[in-house]
Formats: C-alpha cells, sequence, structure tokens
C-alpha cells in the first residue's frame, strides 16, 4: 500500500475496535466493509458512523478520492484481479452504468425503495441514487428578465449574458446535456441557441457563481445548493427550478460483484437508504433522494424538484461524441 493510499484510507471503527465486546450487528452483518467514495472527507467520515451505529459489528474502511481516481484504481485493481471494496459510493450514474455494462455490479432486488423516485435508482436495482444535487438556472436579482423555462435562455434579449459549466469538467453538467440534448423539445438546438446567445462555458459551477454574483454574467446554468447558500449568505443570486424539470448528480451506492463482505455490503445500502441514512444527507445540506425525509434548510418551502427522466443507458451511449460536439461548439478551455 503507497503512502498516499494509507493517508486516504480512515479507520472509522476505531472505537469499536477498542471495545471489549463487539455486537453483532441487527443485520447480522459483520467483520470489514470496505468504502470506496467520492465524498467529501467530512461527509464520508459522518456516513461511516451512522452506518456503524445502526451495525456495530462492522469495521469500516473507506478510499476516498474523486470520481475519476476512484474509478482509475478500481480500473486498475480490476486489471490485476484484485478488486477491494465492497461498495462504491461515487458522484454520478453514468460511471456506475459503465460498470454496470461490464458486468461488475450485482443487483439488489430487496433492496427498499420506497419513497424514491423510479429515475433515482437503476432499473434493474444494481445502484441506487442517494441524494439529489440538481442544476437549474441562477440569476442576478438585477437582471431585467425572471427565466421560468430553460428556454428562457435561447431567447436572444439574453446574448453575452450566459455563463454554464461545461461538461468537459463538470459531472452534473454533463448529465444535464445528457438529457437536455435527448428531449425532443429542447434537444441540441437548445444548445445551438445558447451558441448563438454567445455563452460562455467555464470549467465549473463555482465560477458560473462568481459571474451571476457579480453581474458579468447575470444568468447562469448552476448546481441548486451553491446558489441558495450565496443567497443566504446575502450574495443577489436567485435559483430557478425550470418548467420542464431538472437533472440532478445522484451520488449512487453500488455493491460489487466481487465484493467480499456482501453481508456488510447489503446491510450498507438498506442505511443509505434507510430514513436515517437519508435524514444524515439531508443534515449534510443536500437533497435527500427520499422527499418525505424532509427538505434542506435553504430549500424554498413547497418548492420541490421536479427531475427530467433520463435513459441513463442511451446518455452513455453518446456521452463521449456529445461531450466532442459540445468541445466543437464552446470549446475546451
Amino acid at each position: 500500500m503507497s503512502p498516499i493510499d494509507r493517508r486516504r484510507l480512515v479507520a472509522a471503527g476505531a472505537a469499536t475496535m477498542a471495545a471489549p465486546f463487539v455486537a453483532r450487528a441487527q443485520s447480522g452483518a459483520s467483520g470489514k466493509l470496505v468504502l470506496y467514495t467520492s465524498q467529501p472527507e467530512k461527509d464520508a467520515n459522518q456516513t461511516a458512523a451512522g452506518y456503524k451505529k445502526a451495525n456495530p459489528g462492522v469495521e469500516v474502511e473507506i478510499f476516498r478520492s474523486g470520481t475519476t481516481e476512484v474509478m482509475a484504481k478500481l480500473a486498475a485493481e480490476f486489471s490485476a484481479g484484485q478488486p477491494r471494496p465492497d461498495v462504491l459510493l461515487i458522484a454520478d450514474s453514468v460511471s456506475m452504468e459503465a460498470l454496470k455494462r461490464e458486468n461488475r455490479l450485482e443487483a439488489y432486488a430487496p433492496a427498499k425503495t420506497d419513497g424514491f423516485a423510479p429515475e433515482a435508482y437503476d432499473k434493474d436495482k444494481a445502484y441506487f441514487g442517494t441524494k439529489l444535487i440538481t442544476t437549474g438556472i441562477a440569476y442576478n436579482k438585477a437582471a431585467k428578465l425572471v427565466p421560468t423555462s430553460w428556454t428562457d435562455l435561447m431567447k436572444p434579449e439574453l446574448k453575452g449574458l450566459i455563463s454554464m459549466p461545461s461538461p468537459l469538467y463538470s459531472g452534473a453538467a454533463a448529465i444535464m446535456m445528457g438529457a437536455v440534448t435527448k428531449r425532443p423539445d429542447l434537444g441540441w438546438k437548445f444548445y445551438d441557441a445558447l451558441k448563438a446567445n454567445e455563452t460562455v462555458a467555464v470549467r465549473g459551477n463555482g465560477a458560473v457563481l462568481k459571474s451571476v454574483a457579480t453581474g458579468e454574467k447575470p444568468y447562469g446554468v448552476l448546481v441548486d445548493y451553491l446558489a441558495y447558500n450565496a443567497k443566504a449568505q446575502g450574495s443577489p443570486v436567485e435559483f430557478v427550478f425550470p418548467k420542464e424539470g431538472v437533472t440532478a448528480v445522484t451520488e449512487p451506492v453500488a455493491m460489487l460483484k466481487t465484493a467480499p463482505n456482501k453481508a456488510a455490503a447489503r446491510a450498507f445500502i438498506d442505511f443509505i437508504l434507510s430514513d436515517d441514512g437519508q435524514k444524515l444527507a439531508l443534515s449534510q445540506g443536500y437533497l435527500a433522494a427520499k422527499a418525505s425525509v424532509g427538505a434542506p434548510p435553504w430549500m424554498p418551502a413547497g418548492q420541490s424538484a421536479n427531475l427530467m427522466p433520463m435513459d441513463i443507458e442511451a446518455v452513455l451511449k453518446t456521452t463521449e461524441d456529445d461531450k466532442r460536439r459540445f468541445a466543437d461548439m464552446f470549446g475546451s478551455a
């Protein structure tokens, strides 16, 4: 194990290991669970602690990094014939769909998905969305037009006034491009109109927020929590869930077919999908995938996120071609 790997391995089970008696989990799970995740370290530790509270007989070992590095590490382990993780908890469903196609994921049919939108999990129950980070429209309070629809961004009067994250760098933007370009009412003509409106594609959502907040580009395609957190801190930013619906990064969880401890892996999925697991996501400031557990403080009263239907298999088939087409239109810088 490299020094870097050792730094990234978080032994979340230290307290339990030190206890004179280790209780057996109510789920029947015991032993060690290896989790590979792209969650922020604080969130990952909280997730492991919540799981351990429900399954006190299980020690949790975490490898945490960005989804790209997690997937690269996993690919190397597959090549070596020694995949280590029991479960994955990564940012986007496209990466999960790629693993499903490679027959790497084990379906979990008994998983309890009551209260979850069908768009939030795989139809074969190979992976499950755990939270929603939606993408909508942000605008500066000084802007003249208050948008309500994605088609508002196509209006000529917004020429030179829009910024958006590039799907070449932003997973949320890639998911949005995949969904929007498959819709007959939007499709590539939406991006053609953005191009005609001289929309600027930047590397990430943070740059979009800065541009909207300063008024440099008073309209932006942006993830929800960045806009609302900025607004809560006094920034002149408003956020709209367009009437056609929004796309979402769902941070899916899945169990590998090669999982050494499948009982612990199933118990992990059970915890993440449980009300306790969903309330944990809520407490971390996200929209929970299970709406019945409530909404984060930044969510306006009475507001709900209407998710766009998305065929993730179709998106995966065209994602690389879509990115090349986008780069030809907006550049790759």
